[in-house]
């Protein structure tokens, strides 16, 4: 019986091994839950990725494809509060009446402040037809916000699945896994729209040397992606 058990065991990792990465459970380093709380794991040295996974809001993706539709070169940057960020996001959008996803990124905002004791972020919302960031790479500041309200989301690699000493050594591509940064293809995760999540850069202190390893997706062709980003204000 117990040697029986061993085996499944076995088995069990086996096959986790071989299943994309997106379809594993959270490995080491990343954690992932459907409660928001989720999200102050991010301040366990182990931990380097915190994801909300929250299903899209209908009404926020509806606004967001009519904004893609009238606005696709859309690149709002801002440094704003929680006091101003409504009132500056109406004004750069151009919308005077109620507004599912204004009252979203304004909350996201209001929670990433009360999370690192912020009085000011950088926010940035920006309309995508293409690789923003096409290699995978580490950011430079202390930890970043991330979510995708409509198109393909942030991919990134998990830790034990990415030779560090390899990043930055080779062009983008999929022939060399930029220059053997990573295996295969299957070592690719990829948060999904409406994931809320909180990537950990080299800033924050202790974490020099573990900060999160993504990048921009593919995206498909007259296809777009809303991409929202929050981080620490100046």
């Amino acid at each position: 019986m117990g040697e029986r058990a061993v085996n499944v065991k076995v088995n069990a990792e086996a096959l986790q091994k071989l299943l994309p990465a997106s379809a594993r459970s959270m490995p080491a380093g990343s954690v992932a839950s459907q409660d928001l709380s989720i999200l102050t794991e991010i301040y366990d040295p182990t931990v380097n990725l915190a994801v909300w996974r929250r299903e899209p809001d209908p009404a926020c993706r509806a606004e967001s494809v009519s904004l893609l539709e009238t606005d696709p070169g859309l690149q709002l940057s801002l440094m704003t509060s929680p006091e101003t960020v409504e009132e500056s996001l109406r004004s750069a959008l151009r919308i005077n009446s109620y507004s599912p996803l204004v009252d979203d990124m304004k909350r996201l905002v209001e929670m990433f402040c009360v999370l690192f004791d912020l009085s000011r972020v950088g926010f940035r919302l920006t309309a995508l037809d293409g690789q923003m960031c096409p290699k995978f790479h580490v950011d430079r500041v202390p930890c970043r916000l991330i979510t995708t309200y409509d198109g393909i989301a942030t991919q990134w690699l998990p830790n034990d699945r990415v030779d560090r000493s390899k990043l930055g050594t080779a062009m983008p591509g999929t022939a060399n896994k930029q220059g053997g940064l990573y295996e295969s293809e299957l070592d690719i995760a990829e948060l999904a729209a409406g994931d809320v999540a909180l990537f950990k850069g080299e800033a924050w202190e202790g974490n020099e040397g573990f900060g999160v390893v993504h990048r921009s997706p593919e995206v498909p062709e007259n296809t777009q992606r809303l991409l929202l980003t929050i981080d620490f204000g100046r």
